[in-house]
């Protein structure tokens, strides 16, 4: 990753060593991570929080391989780093900043890793074979400069509706834990089984409810709860033929490049932030837009992962 320094980089692009490693369940680990570069993490408003779903990158190594420096990166190393072999960059994760812990060059990212069963991938091998000093490299925004990251924008007025499988819980956490108190609305959360289940701070006026899946099909359980709690019959788990495995769209944007008028105009009362596996977000979007008649910039899903796909970053 050593390149020459030209214009300085527009993000905390940095390596970072584990500082504590906490198994919270079958399907979870969470890690500290710490740098002193990280007193420089902040959004670009110049604060320090609230961070809702904010992305970022993670660089593990790849098996037997190791991390190249990254202390003289500039604005075009990531076209440098992506021309290496694999074995020599590593392998590039997104996941989400569950909470910022410390301040100064103590400050630490946690950050909560779905193990998937029977599921081997860099990112969750990694995890689970962490211990205190293992090393990698992480993409963060830097205080004061634009980064994008965050998708949970709705209006201040709007009851909300979080959605999602493993994968989107440590969002849908850190989400409820910053909302403010007069917060009003419902989250559901399907984890493989009931002992994934966590203990979460939220509003009074917000119901969160964890779905163990268990036996059942990726997804039932959470179709079913999702349009149950909308109202109206049940409406079973069924996946489109065609899915998009980068299927993303919000109020503000769409992976399929069609413009979205977010006009400003009046929307109705309910925003709905979906997340997860692509087939199951896709057909609970499709159930609340087509079927129920939600206008779309009520809506953000994403497609966090896709059954049977390799997700590149």
């Amino acid at each position: 990753m050593t390149v020459t320094a030209t214009e300085p980089i527009p993000m905390v692009l940095a390596e970072v060593q584990v500082a504590s490693v906490q198994r919270l369940s079958p399907s979870f680990v969470r890690l500290e991570l710490a740098a002193p570069e990280l007193a420089e993490v902040g959004l670009p408003d110049g604060s320090d929080g609230p961070w809702w779903d904010q992305r970022f990158k993670l660089v593990v190594p790849h098996a037997g391989g190791g991390l190249g420096s990254v202390t003289d990166a500039d604005a075009s190393w990531l076209g440098t780093w992506l021309e290496r072999p694999v074995e020599e960059r590593g392998h590039m994760r997104t996941y989400t900043v569950r909470e910022l812990r410390g301040s100064g060059e103590q400050r630490r990212l946690v950050v909560d890793i779905v193990l998937h069963e029977g599921v081997s991938g860099p990112g969750s091998d990694w995890a689970l074979a962490a211990e205190v000093g293992t090393r990698a490299v992480v993409l963060l925004p830097k205080r004061g400069l634009p980064f994008g990251g965050i998708e949970f924008l709705p209006r201040p007025e709007q009851r909300l509706l979080l959605v999602g499988d493993e994968t989107a819980v440590p969002a849908i956490c850190a989400i409820l834990e910053h909302l403010p108190a007069d917060a009003k609305g419902a989250a559901f959360l399907e984890v493989p089984y009931s002992a994934d289940v966590q203990e979460v701070s939220a509003p009074a006026g917000v119901e969160v409810t964890w779905l163990a899946r268990g036996a059942q099909e990726h997804g039932a359980a959470l179709t079913a709860a999702v349009t149950a709690h909308l109202g109206g019959a049940v409406v079973a788990l069924e996946i489109p033929e065609e899915v998009d495995p980068e299927l993303w769209e919000t109020p503000q944007w769409s992976s399929s490049g069609e413009e979205i008028n977010d006009d400003g105009s009046v929307r109705g009362d309910l925003y709905a932030w979906i997340a997860g596996e692509a087939g199951v977000v896709t057909g609970l979007r499709r159930h609340l837009v087509k079927e129920r008649g939600m206008d779309r910039r009520q809506v953000a899903f994403m497609g966090y992962w896709r059954r049977g796909v390799s997700m590149k970053s």
